[in-house]
């Protein structure tokens, strides 16, 4: 079994700066030191980095300063990829000095896939559905609209619809479906060139819960 130091390096040093290839239509990056900034995802960009290099201090300051003018001048909200155990320590007072503003704190959890993967178990009346067409992808974010309300982004099934079709083996997305109602979904990337798949989505309407 690997240890979490193990585990915790290989994605930081495999994933967090990786680049899709190919991007979705409409996505584009740039390097700025140790920095990949995206622009063109949804209604945002993102900055994200696996080690910033020991850069801190004032120069660190001024690469920070620099993101944030780079995207007000395109009009562009955008989200600094913040981990817990990213060095410097006073990075996150740093980015607060900036104007950047903390969302809901996120886990990051990483197991090996044969040792946790078993079959579904499904609750009556209950299929799982794979899912390609924007008349079904429109359905998850009408799902994810109802779990999360205002916290949803409304960019979701365009932007699902953008990764199918840059990369149709890249991405699954799934749902479990009642009685023709959307009770659940959630997508799985595949990380080309890492070991690496991750999970996102999984969103389920709340008298769905537990049922599974």
């Amino acid at each position: 079994m690997t240890d979490a130091a193990e585990l915790l390096a290989a994605y930081d040093t495999q994933v967090r700066a990786r680049v899709p290839e190919p991007l979705p239509r409409g996505v584009s990056f740039e390097r700025d030191g140790p920095l990949l900034r995206f622009h063109g995802y949804g209604d945002r960009g993102f900055v994200v980095y696996s080690t910033l290099g020991g850069l801190d201090g004032p120069e660190l300051d001024v690469l920070i300063a620099r993101q944030v003018d780079v995207f007000a001048r395109r009009g562009e909200p955008f989200e600094w990829k913040l981990h817990g155990h990213d060095l410097p320590r006073d990075l996150p007072e740093r980015l607060l000095a900036h104007g950047l503003v903390p969302e809901d704190e996120e886990t990051v959890v990483i197991a090996a896939a044969a040792e946790i993967a078993g079959p579904p178990r499904l609750p009556e009346r209950v299929a799982l559905r794979e899912l390609t067409e924007r008349r079904d992808l429109d359905r998850i974010a009408g799902l994810e609209h109802a779990v999360w309300g205002g916290g949803f982004p409304r960019w979701l099934a365009a932007n699902l619809e953008g990764e199918l079709a840059a990369d149709p083996g890249g991405i699954a997305i799934v749902a479990a479906e009642a009685g023709g109602t959307v009770v659940c979904a959630a997508w799985v990337r595949f990380e080309r060139g890492t070991e690496f798949a991750t999970f996102w989505g999984g969103a389920t309407l709340p008298e769905w819960r537990r049922r599974g």
